[in-house]
C-alpha cells in the first residue's frame, strides 16, 4: 500500500474542503446582515436629523423675525433646509404667525 494512498485521505480532503465553502457562506451571510442592519439604522437617523433641522429652522425663523414661517418652501429658501425629496415627505402646517406649525416627516419607501 502507498503511503499516499492511505484509505480515507480522499474523505478527508473533500470533508475539509465542505467546512471551508460552508464557513465561507456563513461569514458572508453574517457580513450581509451586518450591512443590512447599518443601512436601517443609518436610515432612522437621516429621519431624526431631517426632523431636528426643520424643528430648529423654523424656531430659527421666529426667534429672528417674530414670526413662524409661512410655508416650508420658505425656510428652504431664506433658512437653507435641504433634503431627499425623493426619500421623505415634509408636510408642514402653518397654523398661525404666533402659533407653532405642524411639522410631520414621512418616509417614502422604495421598491
Amino acid at each position: 500500500m502507498n503511503r499516499f494512498n492511505r484509505p480515507g485521505l480522499k474523505k478527508r480532503i473533500l470533508d475539509s474542503m465542505n467546512f471551508s465553502v460552508i464557513f465561507f457562506v456563513v461569514i458572508i451571510a453574517i457580513f450581509l446582515m451586518g450591512i443590512s442592519f447599518i443601512a436601517s439604522t443609518s436610515s432612522k437617523d437621516q429621519k431624526q436629523i431631517l426632523t431636528e433641522a426643520v424643528n430648529k429652522d423654523v424656531i430659527h425663523c421666529y426667534a429672528v423675525e417674530g414670526y413662524y414661517p409661512p410655508s416650508l418652501a420658505y425656510i428652504e429658501e431664506h433658512y437653507g433646509l435641504t433634503y431627499d425629496k425623493s426619500k421623505y415627505l415634509v408636510d408642514y402646517v402653518p397654523i398661525g404667525d404666533n402659533i407653532m406649525p405642524t411639522v410631520t416627516i414621512v418616509e417614502i419607501r422604495g421598491e
